[in-house]
């Protein structure tokens, strides 16, 4: 698999709220601050989008799509001067399988998808993210358009798996957002995401994705990236903001944080497939990214999926 592909993986994004809205004459919509990702595309027509703080807000036409990864309040609009209303839960009473008709509808068609994250690294993402990803421009749409209309086709067509089948086309407009984005590759961009868009720095990441348990060197890892060992160390540090050595240590942890929590492994079990070749040099590397000890992060594990604690308020963990 690709670094992409690895992270989401990890993170485990769960779609668990897709619904149209079919919107006539002129309503206003006030969401608060909500945890995961956000979107929306809209299919038909033109609505306003305006972030908390903004001072403008953001017009979204047929075939455009955002998406909301870092938490904040927003609202809606077909007319951005109306008061708001909060929400989309009075919608229910309105809807007809997946899809809410408001005033009769027929002036704008919004499909939103609300991605929660479960794993408890969610800023490994988020944080590398604006407030607002706006897919706008022509090509872009073209890439998302025919998922816009099979998902507007399965949310009103009312046929068996139409939802379940919503859901993974909301799924792959996610990705292909995020993909949309790596590309424009935003001036400044610093971090594990953006280093995908380096054809050099990306075969040496890949590979310590596809073979985290090799013993890599900086030498090696130089060598898949087809450069100088003090180029590459440069380069790296620059495009996704750590050294070689510290991004392998590091994904290494959250390989092995995800299988303390998902699958309650022996932690010699879980040092040994990971590269390591005493359990104490495991434990004093986990310690170090994650901030406790293995046995104190697998408890606070069992402890969140009993929901005692919130796994990953205090163990958060960033990647360039």
């Amino acid at each position: 698999m690709d670094p992409l592909t690895d992270v989401l993986s990890l993170l485990k994004p769960r779609n668990y709220r897709c619904r149209g809205v079919d919107i006539g004459g002129d309503l206003a919509f006030r969401f608060g601050r909500h945890h995961g990702i956000k979107c929306y595309a809209v299919v038909s027509g033109q609505c306003w989008l305006l972030m908390d703080g903004a001072t403008e807000a953001l017009e979204l036409k047929a075939g455009d799509c955002v998406l909301l990864p870092t938490g904040a309040p927003f609202c809606l609009a077909t007319d951005p001067s109306v008061d708001p209303v909060v929400g989309f839960d009075q919608l229910a009473a309105h809807q007809n399988g997946g899809v809410a008709t408001l005033n009769g509808g027929g002036a704008c068609f919004i499909f939103g998808a609300h991605f929660l994250i479960t794993n408890g690294h969610a800023d490994l993402l988020t944080k590398l993210l604006p407030s607002v990803i706006h897919i706008n421009s022509e090509t872009e749409k073209a890439d998302l358009g025919w998922a816009l209309d099979r998902i507007r086709k399965e949310l009103r067509g009312g046929q068996p798996g139409s939802l379940l089948l919503a859901q993974h086309l909301a799924y792959m407009i996610l990705v292909q957002a995020l993909r949309l984005h790596l590309e424009r590759k935003p001036p400044g961009s610093v971090g594990w995401l953006f280093a995908l868009a380096d054809k050099h720095i990306s075969l040496a990441m890949s590979a310590i994705h596809d073979s985290p348990a090799d013993p890599w060197t900086l030498q090696a890892l130089a060598h898949r990236a087809g450069m100088s060992r003090s180029q590459f160390s440069r380069r790296f540090r620059e495009v996704v903001g750590a050294t070689p050595m510290e991004y392998l240590t590091r994904w290494r942890m959250l390989l092995a944080s995800d299988r303390l929590n998902q699958r309650g492994e022996a932690i010699a079990q879980i040092a040994h497939s990971l590269g390591y070749e005493s359990e104490r040099a495991f434990r004093k590397a986990f310690k170090t990214v994650m901030g406790c000890s293995p046995h104190k992060y697998g408890r606070a594990s069992k402890q969140a999926d009993a929901g005692e604690f919130q796994l990953g308020s205090n163990f958060g963990l960033q990647i360039g």
